[in-house]
């Protein structure tokens, strides 16, 4: 299996002059979730511009980046001296006002392309990546560190549509020494839960996303419950309680005294002076 871009250029051989292709998308064989809301993931332009001339010398790949618009499909990205555009993100904001380098990477030889019968090998699977594809929008801090050094290559917009060119750059002489046309608008994606997870090979997948989040909600759901659990057993327990205190009361009030207590009763201590007593304390009165 080979990439598109290589097909396309071995197609072209020895009948195209110049380079009249544009860039495409990567094939979902590499990239699932193509575009995402802020990236663009393209072919590089492999044995493509050495199809029509033997190269000599450093040669660099730039990527230019621009949103579409009605001039879009002119603009040009070198200037009058053949020189290519230096422009940059935060320059043309975000490619809103004329295109914007948003990489660089050497020109390839075909020969020396890691074979695709090696894609399903894990350990070499960013090798491979990094050698047919580039990710547009790939670096997420560089705007924001004050002390980044290199070509910054910032995330992309939702739901704008966008523009691609390559430029084959001759180290030598810094000119430009050939380019592809600007690609067809393509578009990235607006916000949905599902395309808002990041499934970009080497990184978790949207379901291992999903899995893990799950799973560290679960520890704060048993804690709930078992807050729960604790409230509930207290609440009853003190429900209870309630009830053995009232009908102690009420059995203590209720129960009669026992016959024959040794406790006197309010009879004996209203209760007179003996008979023969009284009679002798009443003679008494008569003497």
């Amino acid at each position: 299996m080979s990439p598109l871009w290589a097909l396309l250029a071995l197609g072209c051989l020895r009948l195209c002059s110049g380079v009249n292709l544009q860039p495409q998308l990567a094939s979902v064989t590499f990239a699932t979730n193509n575009p995402t809301l802020s990236t663009v993931a393209l072919e590089k332009p492999l044995c493509m511009f050495d199809s029509t001339a033997a190269l000599s010398g450093p040669y660099e790949i730039y990527l230019y980046v621009l949103v579409d618009s009605a001039s879009s499909r002119n603009a040009s990205v070198q200037d009058n001296t053949k020189a290519p555009l230096s422009s940059t993100f935060r320059q043309t904001e975000g490619g809103r006002t004329g295109p914007y380098k948003a990489s660089a990477f050497d020109l390839t030889p075909c020969s020396d392309l890691p074979s695709l019968d090696a894609v399903g090998d894990v350990s070499r699977a960013s090798e491979i990546l990094n050698a047919y594809l580039v990710r547009v929008g790939d670096n997420g801090t560089c705007l924001s560190d004050p002390n980044f050094q290199g070509l910054c290559n910032p995330p992309l917009s939702a739901a704008t549509e966008y523009r691609f060119k390559y430029v084959l750059v001759n180290m030598s002489t810094g000119l430009v020494q050939d380019q592809t046309l600007w690609s067809d608008p393509i578009r990235t994606n607006r916000l949905t839960p599902y395309l808002a997870i990041d499934t970009w090979p080497g990184r978790r997948s949207g379901g291992m996303i999903v899995i893990t989040s799950i799973l560290g909600s679960l520890p704060f759901f048993l804690l709930l419950g078992f807050v729960g659990a604790i409230v509930l057993s207290l609440v009853d327990m003190g429900g209870s309680d309630g009830e053995t205190t009232h009908d102690s009361q009420i059995t203590q009030e209720a129960v009669p005294k026992s016959l024959g207590t040794s406790e006197p009763s309010y009879t004996s201590v209203n209760r007179g002076p003996a008979l023969d007593r009284a009679e002798v304390f009443a003679s008494k009165l008569q003497d």
